[in-house]
């Protein structure tokens, strides 16, 4: 089993209502170590982190250029930092709302392990499922990537690519290339749309201020507490959330409790057909792939 680098990276997780402790805990069971670049926070986030008493976790201080609202790519600049620390000959990515399950780390190592042997396998895809509103709900539809790569071979080479969603490569030449990954059946918790509406308010503020300039802001965002609607479709999970958010989502039912998911917009024609299309044969209509898939 090749050596295991967790990485992730986080800031005023506790104000944006991010389970940034739940994502950091599942790479320190996953991994040999953990590196988390946490930028310069005002609300207790690096302190939770020490707190949390993680024997395998490196903290990266880091401070976040607010001036740089390019398409998102701070993010990936934080991913960087990150990953050019980790020591491992894998890395595991996860972002601070992304959390896996327990019933999978088994099938997680498995996939790695066996990867490493093929070395046409430059990293591997998981599979999403985003949780919108409330724990018991999920967005379903193209209007949600489905798959992504969360893990992939460290060679110094690998770069978090855009707004941190993935990763590309440089190759001997220089060139960035798509990553070659192999699909998983590994499955990712995504819990960003599951907030509660103040902290909601405050993520949502963060994360388009690293796209967009303060006019905009002020002209787009809602100025009231709410839950988020803008989710085309919805079905109801019926399985088991990972063992660390237990604790979260009883505490959080005070609010959740309240979301209504029969508040949704309609759904535009054009989702319309390409959901339709998925639905009966499997494929996605235009999907955006961040990778090259290879078997």
């Amino acid at each position: 089993m090749p050596v295991l680098s967790g990485i992730t990276f986080i800031r005023n997780g506790i104000e944006r209502g991010y389970p940034f402790i739940e994502a950091i805990a599942t790479l320190a069971t996953l991994c040999d170590e953990v590196v988390v670049a946490v930028g310069d926070s005002t609300d207790g986030t690096r302190n939770a982190i020490v707190a949390a008493g993680f024997s395998n976790v490196r903290i990266l201080d880091t401070t976040w250029d607010d001036t740089n609202r390019s398409g998102g790519s701070e993010l990936a600049r934080q991913t960087n930092i990150a990953l050019r620390n980790a020591r491992g000959e894998w890395c595991v990515y996860l972002q601070g709302d992304e959390v896996i399950h327990e019933d999978d780390y088994a099938l997680l190592l498995d996939e790695i392990s066996r990867a490493d042997r093929h070395r046409h396998v430059d990293a591997l895809l998981f599979r999403w499922l985003h949780f919108f509103g409330s724990y018991d709900y999920v967005g379903v539809g193209r209007q949600w990537y489905r798959r992504e790569i969360r893990a992939f071979r460290n060679t110094g080479s690998v770069i978090s690519w855009g707004d941190a969603q993935g990763f590309r490569q440089y190759d001997a030449r220089g060139r960035i290339r798509k990553l070659r990954a192999r699909q998983t059946e590994v499955r990712i918790f995504h819990y960003g749309w599951v907030r509660h509406p103040s902290a909601f308010r405050a993520k949502h503020f963060a994360l388009n201020r690293l796209y967009n300039d303060d006019a905009w802001l002020h002209a787009h965002l809602p100025h009231v507490e709410d839950f988020p609607q803008h989710c085309y479709e919805l079905k109801q999970y019926q399985g088991t959330h990972p063992a660390v958010m237990h604790e979260r989502i009883e505490h959080d039912r005070t609010w959740t409790a309240y979301f209504d998911p029969t508040q949704r917009p309609p759904k535009p024609p054009l989702i319309a057909l390409s959901d339709w299309v998925e639905q009966h044969t499997g494929w996605r209509l235009g999907e955006y792939r961040n990778f090259v898939e290879v078997r």
